[in-house]
């Protein structure tokens, strides 16, 4: 089966691969220079699947509301925020509703935490990671707070342990002793991984499984059928800003072969749209408008400082900011504190307060352990569907398949979505229940 993979972020690397290991003929189209260089560029890195849950949640329209006047808002709403988009969300935090797409999402997310861990032993990568994760909680209203997420926890038999500050410091020595810790929630068995190290390795994997890379190439239009057709042409290079993304090492730029400059058509059995936001225009005119709402996240990693004192002032692995939202990772020789939820506004445009939270927050935990002066920001539009799950398979139009809509939860839910969305496009029985993950949620 010939099939064309649109979109190499980490969703589009991980499908080509789980499609060229089934023995298909695979070519992926991608708009930029090298893989994972957008959304999955700098992201935190959490592979926590207790905790990957819907935005659209009950109360969480008043939690929005009251964090309009906070100086260190998680969420901040700007001009640009589809109001269509909106009214989906308000009425998908409805309890039942969001019971249902929890469920959904951390099914499929417990799934392709395992399916990571699969292809990281046997195809022995070797990229920047770290086991456990610690969420930590400021205070005693921070831990009554969290409560309902523990009751879920434990419903799910993750493992979890709820510590005081004494036990949360023995796992991680690094914290700093005069920011107030009231408590912990240990969670051994996630982990943090460098997402683009990640897919840059797979992409080897993949072609040598025969998938072949077409970068700098945007795809036009799809033309549907029972044998579909894409219609691409080679983009002239424009490299971003480098204030909202870093650029790409040396060696990074894509050994694709030369493409013509005009429009090139392509046949193939079946075409597969990873493209995130990108996905839109080609769907839109196949008369499929999925609501997909950019939801901005910021990221800004340092190299660790190398001086003994400052060493054991470094974390271990992942941690979380309850109170804040923002999660600090250690990658390596590196720190990435991320957070921050940006509903419209410009992409170009890094908002200062979003950059300020961030800081805080490590310098209240973390004082002293990067050196800031190297420190690179970033911010990436995540796809979000109003009410939390991705959608996968069949779109409902000859020969056109769909892995999208991931939100912020696209490195924890990537290998299981890929996995799945193989198996749908051969006809085999999935690996989990994947109720409400296909298009017909979104039709309803």
């Amino acid at each position: 089966m010939r099939v064309a993979v649109v979109g190499a972020g980490i969703i589009g690397v991980t499908t080509a691969y789980e499609l060229g290991a089934d023995g298909c003929d695979v070519t992926v189209f991608e708009r930029r220079g090298a893989v994972a260089e957008e959304t999955s560029f700098a992201n935190a890195g959490l592979v926590a699947p207790g905790y990957v849950t819907p935005w659209a949640a009950p109360g969480m329209p008043m939690k929005v509301i009251r964090h309009l006047a906070s100086r260190h808002a998680p969420i901040r709403l700007h001009p640009g925020l589809d109001l269509g988009w909106a009214w989906k969300w308000w009425r998908a935090c409805r309890v039942r509703t969001y019971q249902a797409n929890r469920l959904r999402m951390q099914r499929l997310a417990y799934f392709s935490r395992e399916r990571l861990r699969e292809v990281t032993r046997d195809l022995h990568l070797e990229y920047e990671r770290g086991e456990g994760y610690l969420v930590l909680l400021r205070s005693r209203k921070d831990l009554a707070m969290v409560q309902p997420g523990l009751a879920t926890l434990s419903a799910l038999g993750t493992r979890h342990a709820v510590l005081d500050a004494e036990q949360c410091r023995a796992i991680e020595p690094g914290l700093a002793g005069q920011t107030a810790l009231h408590a912990g929630i240990h969670l051994p068995d996630d982990e943090v991984g460098n997402c683009r190290q990640f897919a840059l390795l797979l992409r080897r994997e993949a072609e040598q499984h025969g998938v072949r890379f077409v970068f700098d190439t945007t795809v036009q239009r799809i033309e549907p059928g029972r044998r579909p057709n894409l219609v691409h042409v080679r983009s002239v290079r424009d490299e971003p800003p480098t204030s909202t993304r870093s650029r790409s090492a040396p060696g990074e730029w894509a050994d694709t072969q030369p493409q013509p400059h005009e429009p090139v058509t392509e046949g193939f059995d079946a075409v597969v749209v990873c493209a995130a936001l990108g996905s839109r225009p080609l769907l839109r005119p196949l008369g499929l408008k999925l609501p997909l709402q950019a939801v901005y996240g910021y990221s800004v990693t340092a190299p660790l400082r190398q001086s003994d004192p400052h060493l054991d002032h470094a974390p271990r692995s992942a941690l979380m900011d309850e109170r804040f939202k923002v999660a600090i990772s250690r990658l390596g020789d590196r720190i990435r504190i991320a957070g921050s939820a940006e509903l419209g506004g410009d992409a170009e445009k890094l908002h200062p307060g979003a950059l300020a939270t961030l800081y805080k927050v490590l310098d209240d935990w973390f004082p002293g352990a990067a050196q800031m002066r190297h420190a690179q920001a970033w911010k990436g539009a995540r796809p979000m569907l109003p009410d939390g799950p991705p959608v996968l398979g069949a779109s409902g139009i000859e020969g056109v398949w769909l892995n999208l809509g991931h939100g912020s939860s696209g490195w924890a839910l990537s290998c299981g979505s890929a996995r799945l969305l193989a198996d749908a496009l051969a006809g085999r029985a999935p690996a989990i229940d994947i109720e409400g993950l296909g298009i017909e949620r979104l039709r309803a």
